[in-house]
């Protein structure tokens, strides 16, 4: 097949700011979890298909499931308004927890 450009598991990115490895980072509407630690204008690969231990809203009550959302902070959350959808979360993550498996971009 000549049209085929990438079989879009990764994508490269320009870090707009530091990002550690493993951070979940937002590109338009696409999230990408970091491969390696980037400073600032280096340009770096992310993952965009997977399921990925995240930080999360530590008050945040998530079922197995349900749809998860990325704040501009790099906190996964519950509440859709003022975020982006992130995916589904793999397995509850329960108040108090401070990390969700998220299976991104689903």
């Amino acid at each position: 097949m000549k049209n085929c450009i990438a079989d879009g598991n990764t994508i490269d990115f320009t870090a707009t700011a530091a990002v550690a490895s493993g951070a979940p980072v937002l590109l338009g509407k696409v999230v990408a979890v970091s491969l390696g630690a980037l400073a600032i204008d280096e340009v770096g690969v992310g993952a965009t298909s997977g399921v990925y231990e995240l930080p999360k809203v530590t008050a945040d009550d998530i079922g197995q499931g349900t749809q998860v959302y990325l704040k501009a902070d790099g906190m996964i959350t519950s509440v859709a308004s003022g975020n982006t959808l992130a995916g589904k979360a793999w397995a509850a993550a329960g108040n108090p927890s401070d990390l969700v498996w998220v299976k991104i971009n689903a």
